[in-house]
């Protein structure tokens, strides 16, 4: 006589998702967290979600008066797309990282959970040098359109002829297209709001370069199961970001203090200053600590300097103005990076020959965590040492 097995015990039961645009306004768009990624206004079918740039605000408000602001008749149904595409509404960070790597970060891990770190530029002359710190994301953008990877790119361009400094969300489909977009801006663009246009022209398969606020945006869509936002975004580059800020620091502080008019601005960089080059040929340097009070609001409690949800993270800092700090983070990056640098398209060097810019990574991750408000998810603080005393 044999015994049956014993069952395997029964898994419980997953709550069903029901947070929608009440619980995203309440607990995200009004209290500081929201950067402004615009996650939610593009995962929302029913089109019911705007987005408000006016006198630097970027953010999301409900289109519909009936219900007041944080109303939506489509969520008191059922809708729940806004919330799962929110990489700020509740247990964000535990979520992604276990949706991407199977596990959640380390207390020691305050850059995110990260896989290979290199120093890394583009070969082809053209874009080494009109892209920034080495042209490695118009590289990245570059052979994935060349070689089919992806069918349009959500990247920023310059409003205009450019000079107004003014950065708006385009589609890059083209080489030329990537090389319009290249360059820093450093005043926010949510370029995830060129979403709609890219499917529009009919692209299905994109990638988003943003700050790591929208760097997390397809990620959290797929965790969540955010519908076909999260399937079309296919690859997502990350810019190692402290902030970004407010369009109003050109008049009121750039040209009212220091003479420089946008107008005449040829190039923006942030080396430890804020670094612009005039189109007369001159040089400049404001110091960081002047720039503080144009901070974006969207800025202030975001915890993610270093991209940790993007497939790769790129960024210019450390001793090398020609080479771009790299951190790969998927099997999907991985991949991609060795595609790249097997044809030639980008040249590496280890991240070590530059540890100052890995020690800067780290420091500077620790910083923005220190932002995230107390009474929020306790998440991204974890880990995160007090800072030090200042000395008397």
């Amino acid at each position: 006589m044999t015994t049956a097995p014993p069952e395997a015990p029964a898994k419980p039961a997953r709550e069903r998702w029901r947070a929608h645009w009440t619980e995203l306004f309440d607990e995200v768009v009004t209290t500081g967290l929201c950067t402004g990624c615009a996650g939610c206004v593009i995962s929302c079918p029913h089109d019911v979600l705007g987005y408000d740039t006016s006198n630097g605000v970027y953010r999301p408000f409900h289109l519909e008066e009936e219900g007041g602001p944080g109303g939506c008749g489509h969520g008191d149904r059922g809708c729940t797309s806004c919330t799962r595409a929110c990489p700020r509404f509740r247990q964000w960070e535990p979520e992604i990282d276990t949706y991407l790597h199977g596990r959640e970060r380390l207390p020691e891990e305050q850059a995110g959970i990260t896989g290979d770190i290199f120093l890394a530029r583009a070969t082809d002359p053209e874009l080494h040098q009109r892209g920034q710190d080495g042209g490695l994301v118009s590289a990245i953008l570059a052979w994935c359109l060349e070689h089919d990877r992806i069918d349009a790119a959500l990247v920023s361009y310059l409003e205009g002829d450019g000079r107004s400094w003014r950065a708006v969300p385009g589609v890059a489909r083209t080489r030329a297209e990537v090389l319009a977009a290249s360059g820093s801006r450093y005043t926010y663009s949510a370029n995830t709001l060129a979403y709609a246009d890219a499917v529009g022209q009919g692209a299905e398969r994109l990638a988003v370069v943003g700050m790591s606020c929208q760097a997390s945006v397809p990620a959290v869509m797929r965790a969540r199961k955010a519908g076909k936002p999260g399937r079309r975004l296919a690859l997502s580059i990350g810019l190692l970001c402290s902030k970004t800020f407010d369009d109003a620091i050109f008049p009121e502080l750039f040209e009212a203090r220091y003479g420089l008019r946008r107008e005449d601005i040829v190039k923006m960089n942030i080396k430890g200053v804020f670094q612009i080059w005039m189109r007369d040929g001159s040089y400049h340097e404001v110091p960081l600590k002047e720039c503080h009070a144009w901070t974006r609001e969207g800025c202030k409690s975001c915890p993610d300097f270093a991209a940790e949800h993007a497939d790769i993270s790129t960024g210019g800092i450390g001793a090398f103005n020609d080479w771009t700090l790299t951190i790969v983070r998927t099997d999907a990056g991985r991949e991609l990076m060795a595609a790249m640098v097997a044809d030639g398209a980008v040249e590496t060097r280890p991240g070590d020959d530059d540890p100052g810019a890995i020690a800067l990574l780290r420091k500077l991750s620790t910083v923005s965590r220190r932002r995230w408000p107390e009474q929020a998810v306790a998440a991204p603080r974890l880990g995160v040492p007090p800072p030090k005393p200042k000395a008397v």
